[in-house]
């Protein structure tokens, strides 16, 4: 298994995360993230009831299957229900055509990796994660993790993984098994570098990859503003004051917070990718000049001299 280092494809966006994507849009994101050099791509049942799964596997399928990387996730079954309504209280601008169930057996595995097979129009994924056990954990190293390693041994998934919001349990499954990656969403970034106590030692230790999501807080850093988002609900003003004065610090070394934020998830040894989510060909166009945009040493010399950033971070 191997993760094509730098930047990734994050497919929930296009699910209609929030407000609606049209097919053509979708469809468009994917072909410039593909048009960019994007190789990696992520994605999960649990996005649009199957949608983001949809999308996502119309457009890779143009494509040589051994030129990309593709992870789903399983721990969230789809069954379908009638008149079920909308689906925005998950978030997502679809009908509620599904129902979630959560499910870490054995059973459930398969058929959640079957169903997500289908709806990708792929033999194989390169990697599954076990998808927020965070209350579920037994299932999910008992029989969850089991279930990946035999689905591993028969070709259907290349690599095994955990991804979850946050830091302790990733840690359990990267020093308690042998999983192969582990997707931490929104615990490194430049608000929260929680993960780098335990995780990220643990990770280069044992020689887990590690995939950053959530590497702008889930708007925050993106665009800091009153009213912007930390973590799915409003910024404290705490969070909210810090963000903006990194922000006039990225602006007179000539650079954006988001272009600093990207490169501060990737810096570290145990970092493979980071996940960034588009929901058009503009926003995949302006993920991949952030990333590439170099960020001068003296930015994050700022940082630290202001207690921004401390001084063992790496950067």
């Amino acid at each position: 298994m191997s993760i094509p280092r730098g930047i990734g494809f994050g497919a929930a966006v296009i699910a209609n995360l929030y407000t609606e994507v049209t097919d053509e849009q979708a469809h468009e994101a994917v072909s410039t993230a593909w048009q960019r050099g994007i190789r990696y791509y992520d994605t999960a049942p649990h996005y649009g009831l199957g949608l983001s799964e949809r999308r996502l596997g119309a457009v890779l399928r143009e494509h040589p299957r051994e030129e990309y990387t593709v992870s789903t996730k399983v721990g969230r079954r789809l069954e379908a229900q009638a008149d079920g309504g909308d689906d925005l209280g998950h978030g997502f601008a679809v009908p509620a055509t599904h129902r979630r169930v959560w499910d870490f057996t054995a059973d459930g595995i398969r058929r959640t990796l079957e169903a997500s097979l289908e709806r990708l129009g792929l033999d194989r994924v390169d990697i599954v994660y076990l998808h927020d056990p965070d209350d579920h954990a037994e299932q999910a190293f008992r029989e969850g993790y089991p279930a990946l390693e035999k689905l591993r041994s028969e070709g259907m998934i290349g690599a095994i993984g955990a991804g979850m919001n946050q830091a302790e349990m990733l840690t359990r499954f990267v020093r308690d098994t042998d999983v192969d990656v582990v997707l931490c969403a929104g615990r490194y970034t430049l608000l929260d570098q929680s993960a780098l106590t335990e995780l990220l030692p643990a990770a280069v230790e044992r020689g887990v990859s590690v995939v950053i999501g959530g590497a702008f807080n889930s708007g925050l850093l993106a665009d800091p503003k009153p009213g912007a988002t930390y973590n799915y609900v409003q910024a404290p003003g705490e969070l909210l004051d810090k963000a903006l004065r990194m922000k006039e610090i990225a602006r007179r070394h000539d650079i954006t917070l988001r272009a600093a934020a990207l490169a501060f998830c990737v810096a570290h040894p145990a970092v493979a990718s980071v996940l960034v989510g588009a929901r058009s060909a503009a926003e995949v166009h302006d993920c991949v000049d952030q990333f590439a945009t170099p960020v001068p040493a003296a930015f994050w010399q700022e940082l630290r001299d202001t207690g921004l950033l401390a001084p063992e971070e790496p950067s």
